[in-house]
């Protein structure tokens, strides 16, 4: 795959709330892609809670199914967890194990980064650590740095909630950059 190839990432943000700070990070995201890298912003809320007894007897649902086929052809997959009780939220982790129940495994191989943006100091650095654990079982590929905690964030959004902190600009540019390369060196 040469670095002109067009690079596909789908992203997902932890938080359903409207006014998410996570979501407007993914949004910064999107603005700050490389040259022939597409995001996607994944919608979750529709999603029903994971249970398999809905899945063996009536096969995925529609939405989980298009969430999956999503997650298959994307290059890469691009996080915004939020930190809910030092801990990933429930839609984030919900959306995880739908589409760890894949039939191709979804997520094998393929790179995964995070952001996260959380009141605290310590943005979400607890959250995206369980995230780490959790992607081990699905066989994904972690992008370790730069890590994107984005914490004390009232000064960092303005009031249409763009993201305006250089230095996290910065990094979420170089974690894409990253991704994408990673991404570009296991598909040759």
């Amino acid at each position: 795959m040469s670095s002109s190839a067009h690079f596909k990432i789908l992203a997902m943000s932890g938080s359903l709330r409207k006014a998410s700070l996570n979501t407007a990070a993914l949004r910064t995201a999107v603005t700050l892609a490389p040259p022939n890298v597409e995001i996607e912003i994944a919608d979750i809320s529709d999603l029903p809670l994971y249970n398999e007894d809905l899945r063996i007897n009536n096969g995925f649902p529609p939405n989980v199914e298009r969430l999956i086929a999503k997650t298959i052809a994307a290059d890469a997959v691009l996080f915004a967890v939020p930190e809910y009780n030092y801990s990933v939220s429930a839609p984030l982790k919900n959306a995880i194990d739908w589409i760890s129940r894949g039939p191709t495994k979804p997520m094998a191989g393929k790179p995964y980064a995070m952001i996260g943006v959380a009141g605290g100091l310590l943005g979400t650095s607890r959250a995206q650590l369980q995230m780490r654990q959790m992607m081990i079982s699905l066989d994904a590929m972690p992008i370790n740095n730069p890590q994107v905690y984005i914490g004390s964030p009232k000064d960092k959004f303005d009031a249409n909630l763009n993201f305006i902190d250089p230095a996290g600009l910065d990094l979420i540019k170089q974690l894409l950059e990253k991704t994408v390369a990673l991404g570009r060196q296991l598909k040759a």
